[in-house]
């Protein structure tokens, strides 16, 4: 290390090394960008390597280092020095800028998981560039923040959004979305929240499922595209929530109160009455939802709609797994042909309709054509057919149903398709498309893939992942004074 003077004339002289440094940075930019005019004899000389293998030694061995960087945490009794360079870290840096203006020596206290990684965020600052783990986002992103190093921090907030699938031990989806709400990253928020909707299974079942927050959990149980087996599935994981975190009565009878009872079962309705210890404790909150649960169960839906309101979340089913709900379809090699598949789902989740069935017939085409595309006949001398290639096609999925039925009054069917791809080894839902009983098909289903490629990122084997899951919704027809 380069022994500080801390004089700022010698200082003074110490800022030619990294002027010149930063000069030959802007040349060798300025050469790779020259217009060179269609000049056969031009060629770039690009040695930018070699300048960030210098650049890394400098910061290494401290050479004509002009300021010292000393970092404290209540995790050691000595300080972290770094011997730096005050114009690198303030062309990076507007706090640097200001904290090194009148000082050659600042010292700097940081918790123990921020200056754990303060060596890689002061290499970023001098080569650009830095490698982290999951674990490593949050503490270099409060780095990046706070000390305004603006490129870093949309760098990892990126690599946070595009990593939610990675698999981890103790898993972090749940905290990084805590910490986006903390800091205000509202993308970063939508994207973890979004990614818990639609994977919330596979969450249930791990270790983050403890840690989520009280607001967290509210906003969950309000969507209607949690992707999961079953209701049942979800009340017994809400059920271990609130063993574990035991909060006040007002906030455990909130969230029990936001479970789609209807959805459940009879039988599996009486048995949580008689088993479940949460219910018993709190079974005066939500006893009205459980006796109106009983009377859609043993109403015709048609009757049960005109005495109480079912265009609520309460009767809308989310997007259940299990097979009376839908059905999955693996398409094997999907850019070959159309394909076509059917079957059958409970009419309603009603248990007055728990005979009734619908078929559903699935049509999946790789490469249709929309009018303005397909071939038009000309009389013209240069050519009969207007040339269409394979690409101008793009993936279609049509579901009608098979039949139509006096049972089908009061009722209409939101469909949704899930889409399965392999991310970090696991096999996810990437997008679902949902599209109502007036239309056949999701108009922009699949219509940035590019299925014609085997390594195209929507396959998995050379497979596209579907689940197709049928919603009955019920309309209330006619309103009775009770």
């Amino acid at each position: 290390m380069a022994r500080l003077t801390g004089t700022r004339p010698v200082a003074t002289r110490r800022w030619g090394c990294a002027a010149a440094f930063l000069l030959l940075v802007l040349t060798v930019q300025a050469a790779q960008k020259a217009d060179f005019s269609g000049d056969s004899t031009a060629a770039t000389i690009n040695h930018s390597l070699t300048l960030l293998q210098r650049l890394q030694e400098l910061l290494q061995n401290g050479n004509s280092s002009d300021s010292v960087l000393r970092v404290r945490s209540a995790a050691s009794d000595e300080p972290k020095v770094f011997h730096t360079h005050q114009l690198l870290l303030s062309l990076q840096s507007e706090v640097f800028e200001s904290l090194l203006r009148n000082q050659s020596v600042v010292t700097l206290h940081e918790p123990p998981e921020t200056a754990a990684l303060f060596e890689k965020f002061i290499r970023y600052l001098y080569c650009g560039g830095v490698s982290i783990l999951l674990h490593q986002a949050i503490p270099m992103h409060q780095l990046a923040s706070k000390y305004r190093v603006w490129g870093l921090q949309r760098g990892v907030a990126e690599y946070m959004r595009t990593h939610l699938a990675s698999e981890s031990s103790q898993g972090h989806v749940v905290g990084w979305y805590h910490y986006a709400v903390r800091v205000g990253d509202a993308a970063l928020q939508e994207s973890c929240l979004q990614f818990l909707a639609w994977n919330l299974s596979a969450v249930l079942g791990s270790a983050e499922w403890g840690s989520v927050s009280v607001e967290l959990l509210l906003l969950l149980l309000e969507r209607s595209d949690l992707v999961l087996h079953s209701e049942l599935e979800l009340y017994t994981a809400v059920e271990g929530w609130l063993s574990r975190r035991q909060p006040e009565a007002p906030v455990a009878e909130r969230v029990l109160r936001a479970i789609r009872y209807p959805m459940i079962a009879p039988s599996q309705l009486f048995r949580l009455q008689a088993q479940s210890a949460v219910l018993a404790r709190h079974r005066g909150a939500v006893q009205d939802l459980l006796f109106q649960a009983f009377q859609f169960h043993a109403a015709s839906p048609l009757h049960f709609a005109k005495y109480f309101d079912v265009n609520c979340s309460m009767f809308l089913p989310r997007n259940y797994l299990a097979p009376s709900w839908g059905s999955q379809w693996v398409i094997t090699n999907p850019a070959r042909d159309d394909r076509s598949t059917s079957f059958q789902t409970q009419l309603g989740p009603s248990s007055h309709d728990a005979g009734k069935r619908v078929t559903w017939n699935v049509l999946f085409s790789p490469r249709w054509l929309p009018v303005s595309l397909r071939p038009v006949y000309s009389d013209s001398v240069a050519g009969a057919i207007q040339p269409v290639r394979i690409e101008d096609g793009r993936p279609r999925l049509v579901i009608t149903p098979a039949m139509s039925s006096p049972d089908f009054a009061g009722v209409s069917f939101q469909k949704t398709v899930l889409v399965g791809v392999r991310q970090q080894g696991r096999v996810l839902v990437k997008h679902a498309y949902s599209f109502h009983q007036s239309s056949d098909e999701a108009a922009d289903f699949l219509a940035q893939a590019d299925l014609q490629k085997r390594t195209s990122e929507y396959l998995i084997d050379n497979s596209l992942h579907l689940h197709i899951i049928i919603k009955p919704v019920y309309h209330s027809l006619i309103k009775v004074k009770k």
